[in-house]
């Protein structure tokens, strides 16, 4: 006779490392990096933590596979694309960084807080140094070229994000610039004349254009000799 009170158990979720993943990236979306805790990725797949440790040894592996992942998805050919010119291929490269980051502003953090060494990141790496190549520069400033794009291209779009202090989707571009020039109109300009005076361009530190401005006038500055 069958027992009518007992329910049997339902399919078991299945797990992978890209769930995993898909769950961090979320809690990341929505309230940062310090949303997205072994516990709570768990509890965002189904499961108990002991099953996402099977997976990943702790909280610094599920960081450093978001960030190869992160990288992977970017397209690694556009370095790669010898018809065009050099500086155009790493300025295609930062705006797709750029853009993918802006979609997932909490995971910036997690670029600027530890190595990029994965696979993916080596192999940015090597395209970029490549380009550089490309537009003269001998290995050793190549190298040094390289630092100098990394450092501004992170720091432009963590600056960025930083602008905005509540976790979670920034607003359009133009709604970003629209709140900073408000703000930039409360500015007394008796006391800040300069200040006041470029207050539309400071509104627009956090636009496309002037992270366009700024790389392009370093990538500028690697084809003159010093």
């Amino acid at each position: 006779m069958t027992d009518t009170g007992r329910r049997r158990p339902g399919p078991r979720r299945a797990l992978t490392e890209e769930a995993i993943l898909d769950a961090a990236l979320g809690l990341l979306d929505i309230g940062g990096a310090e949303a997205a805790s072994i516990r709570r990725i768990a509890a965002a797949v189904g499961v108990a933590p002991n099953a996402v440790y099977t997976y990943f040894p702790d909280k610094s592996a599920v960081v450093r596979a978001l960030v190869e992942r992160l990288l992977g998805e970017m397209d690694h050919d556009v370095l790669a694309d010898a018809k065009r010119p050099w500086q155009e291929r790493i300025e295609a490269l930062a705006l797709d960084l750029r853009a993918r980051l802006i979609a997932h502003p909490g995971a910036v953090s997690l670029l600027l807080g530890g190595p990029m060494d994965g696979p993916h990141a080596l192999r940015l790496g090597e395209r970029l140094l490549d380009a550089l190549a490309d537009g003269g520069l001998e290995p050793s400033d190549a190298a040094r070229a390289s630092y100098a794009v990394i450092t501004y291209v992170l720091g432009a779009i963590a600056l960025e994000v930083a602008d905005v202090p509540q976790p979670g989707p920034l607003a359009p571009e133009e709604d970003r610039i629209a709140a900073r020039r408000a703000a930039f109109a409360a500015v007394p300009a008796d006391h800040f004349p300069r200040t006041a005076a470029v207050a539309d361009v400071l509104a627009a530190y956090v636009g496309t254009g002037q992270y366009v401005w700024g790389l392009r006038r370093l990538l500028a500055g690697f084809a003159r000799p010093v």
